[in-house]
């Protein structure tokens, strides 16, 4: 089989979930049975420039006729005029992290025309994965495609160590690319409306590539100044592996205040070390989190885009030592039940083998 991925999946300086799902299929699929060739196309995806496409075509045009081709959504759903003509001889999969039209910034009219494209090309592929059911669902009633035709494979866990964590409380780390879609900017308008109430002691790592968004990066920087925040809030940028587990290790509680999430794999990650959470309730998230009635809730969740609730919960999570005791049981509890890379494979794998002629 083909894997078509974007060109940057290996770049440290812009790290993505969509990324590290991509290289973990690509990694973890031998293992169902499947040969894997990966294919990575550089562009501006999903609105590549003229070089990106003809590359995107040239490397769809190279594969055998009726092989098996999965493409990353954020490749192939904003160019239907070069997947849709490709999909008519090849058994093609496109897996989507995100739906286009959901990522925040873009005004409507931008993003209806991103939806419109992203539906042409989804219509045309053999069959759609989805990176959790709550995406499932949105693909089937926002494309009006076969429920049949969307399948979930969500994405693993790696086994990690408990995090320590600092002193329980007032070490916050925000996970993600800073973005308009990540919300950075509410946690930072929440944290100032509590700074004269919270302990000295609060700081909150945002921890994420700032080159996605240059322009959304430096009205942030500029908030954090504005609000006297520079001792307590850190920009931090990227970090990957080992820089990674030390940020995860020291924190108290993990931030992801999202405008549009599909699944929130750092939720996860988190939950992997123990890790309590509070999250905005968007897209996948609460589903993510966990939401069995016999079992506790790992984290708090707060209504999307909203300061003053998002401020309320931070309140109630350095207040009340009896809440962070409850949620930190129940993020270890949670820990246990995560299900790991392997499935993603499995799950993959059976969409795979369930091609016509596969």
């Amino acid at each position: 089989m083909h894997v078509v991925v974007p060109g940057d999946i290996d770049d440290v300086a812009v790290p993505s979930g969509g990324n590290a799902y991509d290289r973990r299929v690509c990694r973890d699929l031998p293992a169902t049975g499947w040969r894997v060739h990966e294919l990575a196309v550089a562009g501006t995806w999903p609105r590549p420039g003229t070089a990106a496409r003809a590359a995107l075509a040239r490397a769809l045009s190279a594969v055998p006729d009726g092989a098996v081709v999965l493409v990353d959504g954020l490749v192939a759903c904003g160019v239907p005029d070069v997947v849709v003509a490709a999909a008519r001889r090849l058994r093609l999969v496109i897996l989507v992290h995100l739906p286009l039209g959901d990522e925040a910034g873009p005004a409507p009219a931008p993003a209806a025309e991103l939806a419109a494209l992203e539906r042409e090309t989804l219509h045309a592929a053999s069959a759609v994965v989805a990176t959790s059911p709550w995406a499932a669902r949105r693909l089937v009633t926002h494309h009006g495609l076969g429920a049949e035709r969307v399948h979930v494979a969500t994405p693993g866990a790696d086994p990690a160590p408990l995090a320590p964590g600092t002193d329980g409380a007032t070490h916050l780390l925000c996970v993600g690319s800073v973005t308009p879609t990540k919300g950075q900017d509410l946690l930072v308008e929440a944290l100032a409306a509590i700074a004269d109430t919270a302990d000295l002691s609060l700081r909150c790592d945002l921890v994420g590539p700032l080159r996605r968004d240059s322009a959304y990066a430096a009205a942030l920087r500029c908030a954090i100044e504005r609000h006297g925040l520079g001792e307590r809030v850190q920009l931090g940028g990227p970090r990957t592996g080992a820089q990674l587990a030390t940020a995860y290790a020291a924190a108290d509680l993990l931030v992801l205040p999202s405008r549009a999430e599909s699944y929130g794999m750092v939720v996860t990650e988190a939950l992997a070390r123990g890790i309590p959470v509070l999250a905005a309730a968007v897209g996948g998230v609460p589903e993510t989190l966990g939401h069995d009635p016999d079992a506790s809730v790992p984290g708090i969740l707060v209504p999307p885009d909203d300061v003053t609730a998002l401020a309320a919960a931070l309140r109630r999570w350095l207040g009340e030592p009896a809440l962070r005791e409850g949620l930190r049981r129940a993020a270890r509890a949670r820990r246990g039940t995560l299900d790991g890379w392997e499935v993603t494979a499995r799950c993959l794998a059976g969409v795979l083998e369930g091609l016509p002629g596969a």
